[in-house]
């Protein structure tokens, strides 16, 4: 009797659950579709979510992307509206636009179009089209309340970016998150002019086909036929391949960052950071520190913007994430590492919630951080006055019998060597994949360490904890039996061979000796002084390159080590370098050919990292 009575108590508890989960945006919203005209005639598509409820005012929250408004049909509903269920529940007024030349959109798309200065008349740009939408918004929609946020993740968050540059008076707040800033220096298709090869491929494979007429569906996504990734990139062989085999000179952006190897005018007119100048509106700018695609992006946009922020209204959280993963699930973990929390759920209802309504809904103002930032060696959350905060600079040597030390070396002579082969690149994950993935962020280095190819250095056990708050800068001396080579520098916390698995662990992850990624970064040699001016390497010849690898926050705990980790590859999340001065986007297959590569240790070349230590 007891169990049956236990199982009907079961029983009401889920349904009570479940109802308390469940929220028919249907029931409390009405939907509406329109096309809204800018200054140059062209109309974008807008799907407008009304409250039901037309007893008071509500201010408009929109998000504008070029990924699809889906469901299309004012019949058609989303299953949720905003950046949680909260949003719905209080009341908004929910706008998602087609930006231009999208979808259903009027124009033509234009990818991370360039900001204009200075405009008259008719010329547009992300920012206008915003304002013009703003502006018909508050005009034609009944019981809004005069004000407007944005939100968007990664490239929805580089048009957020955008709206807040020469701001509509009536957009009070913005969040951009994982925003795009800069597409050949830090974010999605290069870092430091390595091109993205497997992020870059597949996304605009998709994403970058023709769209000759408006339209409501997705183009054809593309097919690799097979899930081997390592294998398939590196049968396609050079770049032009590309074309040759698959692309047939139909992807308009591909063969245009072909045309542009270096940082040229292309790519320059597409960062946006040197204009987030005079941005009135107050800003939140979201990242994770094991963002594989925009992590430059949201710490360099709040880095600019706090520059001439005068009214501290310029913020910034930093949490224990992949791309976009604080709006999907918990935040619990993330491949094999758990973080302790749900901190996705913290996120969304004790940042952005109060955020949005504080300056849209006139709130009392949560206690807002300058700064929040999650240690991911420590699994807790800790509020800064201003990022990056005030920290002591420590180098990190390399030494010899991969050793790492705090200590200047002293030797007059000291290097280790490697053959790099481009037949056989450094693969990026263990894993069998054929997309750039999100996991690899924090994965299990150990695969990469017993190659002969790549260099490895260890510290000695910690007697104390070490945290680093705040930029890297590896800078290591190297010479090659060849006339160009990329060089990759991963920052890894080696936990200790005692170390217990995680519960549950359905996977058998073992955590003894685990070789955790915390920062990694690859610089093609050749840009090494400038992106706009390549330069050979001179063969035998000793050549410092400097590396700023992404802020980190993390503790590394007593018991733990430090480990550097130096290759010459990191493939296919990045390019092969043929290893000889040319235009790699013009390479043959015979042009790729293996070098030898040395990193120095000694005491004229004192090859190092800079630790931003917190004391």
């Amino acid at each position: 009797m007891r169990s049956v009575l236990g199982l009907v108590l079961l029983f009401f508890l889920l349904q009570a659950l479940q109802s308390q989960e469940i929220f028919d945006v249907k029931t409390h919203y009405t939907k509406k579709e329109v096309y809204v005209p800018m200054r140059d005639g062209v109309k974008l598509f807008t799907s407008i979510y009304l409250p039901r409820d037309t007893t008071r005012d509500y201010p408009i929250l929109m998000l504008r992307t070029p990924y699809s408004v889906y469901p299309y049909g004012e019949e058609k509903y989303k299953k949720r509206l905003g950046p949680s269920q909260k949003f719905a529940e209080e009341g908004f007024i929910f706008v998602y636009q087609d930006v231009r030349g999208k979808f259903m959109s009027e124009g033509e798309f234009v990818n991370m179009r360039p900001y204009i200065a200075d405009k008259t008349g008719r010329e547009v740009d992300e920012t206008t089209d915003t304002y013009d939408t703003i502006e018909w918004l508050i005009k034609n929609l009944a019981h809004n309340n005069g004000r407007v946020g944005i939100w968007g993740i990664s490239y929805p968050g580089f048009y957020a970016a955008m709206s807040a540059i020469d701001a509509h008076p009536a957009l009070k707040a913005v969040s951009p998150q994982a925003p795009i800033a800069d597409w050949f220096i830090g974010d999605d298709m290069h870092h430091n002019g390595a091109f993205s090869l497997v992020l870059a491929f597949n996304f605009f494979a998709t994403f970058g086909q023709p769209r000759p007429a408006p339209t409501n569906k997705w183009p054809a996504r593309f097919k690799h036929g097979t899930p081997d990734g390592y294998q398939f990139f590196l049968d396609l062989g050079a770049l032009p391949n590309a074309n040759k085999k698959y692309f047939k000179h139909q992807i308009a952006f591909w063969d245009s960052a072909m045309a542009h190897e270096t940082y040229d005018y292309f790519w320059q007119r597409r960062s946006i950071l040197p204009h987030l100048r005079n941005i009135k509106p107050a800003v939140l700018v979201v990242g994770g520190w094991f963002d594989a695609e925009d992590l430059y992006g949201a710490l360099n946009i709040y880095k600019k913007i706090e520059e001439e922020d005068q009214q501290n209204k310029n913020f910034l959280v930093m949490g224990p994430w992949s791309h976009g993963a604080w709006e999907r699930g918990k935040g619990d973990r993330l491949g094999d590492i758990g973080f302790g929390s749900n901190t996705s759920e913290f996120f969304q209802d004790s940042v952005l919630f109060p955020f949005f309504m504080h300056h849209l809904k006139g709130a009392p103002a949560a206690e807002q951080a300058e700064a929040l930032c999650f240690d991911t060696g420590l699994l807790k959350w800790s509020r800064f006055e201003r990022w990056p905060t005030a920290v002591q600079e420590r180098n990190l040597y390399l030494s010899a019998q991969g050793r790492l030390t705090f200590t200047a070396p002293q030797a007059e002579q000291g290097y280790d060597e490697y053959l790099s082969d481009p037949a056989k690149p450094v693969p990026f994950t263990a894993k069998i994949t054929n997309t750039w993935g999100r996991t690899f962020m924090v994965e299990d280095q150990r695969f990469a360490a017993r190659r002969p190819d790549v260099l490895v250095y260890k510290s000695e056990i910690l007697k104390s904890p070490l945290t680093l708050a705040g930029p890297l800068t590896a800078t290591i001396y190297v010479s090659t039996t060849g006339s160009d080579a990329d060089f990759v520098v991963k920052l890894i916390d080696v936990w200790p061979d005692t170390a217990r698995d995680f519960k549950p662990n359905p996977c058998q992850v073992r955590m003894g000796g685990y070789q955790q990624l915390i920062r990694a970064e690859i610089m093609r040699a050749k840009f090494r002084n400038s992106y706009t001016t390549p330069e050979p390497l001179t063969p035998g010849q000793v050549t410092p390159i400097t590396i700023r690898l992404n802020d980190v926050y993390h503790t590394f705990k007593p018991g733990h080590r430090l480990m550097v980790q130096i290759q010459s590859s990191w493939f296919p999340l990045f390019d092969r370098n043929p290893q000889k001065f040319i235009n790699i986007y013009r390479a043959r297959d015979e042009d790729f050919q293996k070098a030898t590569h040395r990193v120095y240790f000694s005491r004229q070349y004192p090859s190092h990292l800079k630790l931003p230590v917190l004391e």
